[in-house]
């Protein structure tokens, strides 16, 4: 079987920290590879709050995703706190990706739970279409 690689970019712009929640975990007494995407969007949420957006206005523009890959590399358990690290590439005039690199420290050892790409594309919901990225949000993808 094909595996999925993903090459996570740098540097990383931003990071956060998320708990697993005991809502998290599923029957295999782990995190869901779900709650992992749930988790996903939590900490592309809080990334674009930081920079002052939303995925419904980037200034301009909102945002639409276009694919979701995730590589799991380890369990993650309750009672972890997963330390999510943002970096982006591929910027296009119209599209970019954003890379997830996910851990946790468990004894003393930070643990790669899993890697993640967003493919985003820049949107305008009214007009049903793909739109360029709008100049203040290039500028907040290029630092």
């Amino acid at each position: 079987m094909a595996r999925v690689k993903i090459d996570i970019a740098t540097p990383s712009l931003f990071s956060t920290q998320i708990p697993v929640r005991i809502t998290d975990v599923n029957y295999g007494n782990h995190v869901g590879n779900d709650a992992l995407v749930s988790m996903v969007h939590e900490a592309r949420m809080q990334w674009l709050t930081f920079g002052g957006f939303s995925e419904l206005d980037v200034k301009g523009a909102a945002l639409i995703m276009g694919d979701l890959a995730v590589a799991y590399k380890s369990e993650s358990f309750y009672g972890d706190i997963l330390d999510f690290s943002i970096s982006v590439d591929g910027i296009t005039s119209v599209s970019f990706e954003i890379y997830y690199q996910i851990t946790t420290v468990r004894n003393g050892i930070t643990v790669t739970v899993a890697q993640a790409k967003t493919g985003m594309v820049c949107y305008d919901y009214t007009a049903k279409k793909v739109v360029a990225i709008p100049a203040a949000f290039k500028k907040f993808l290029s630092h």
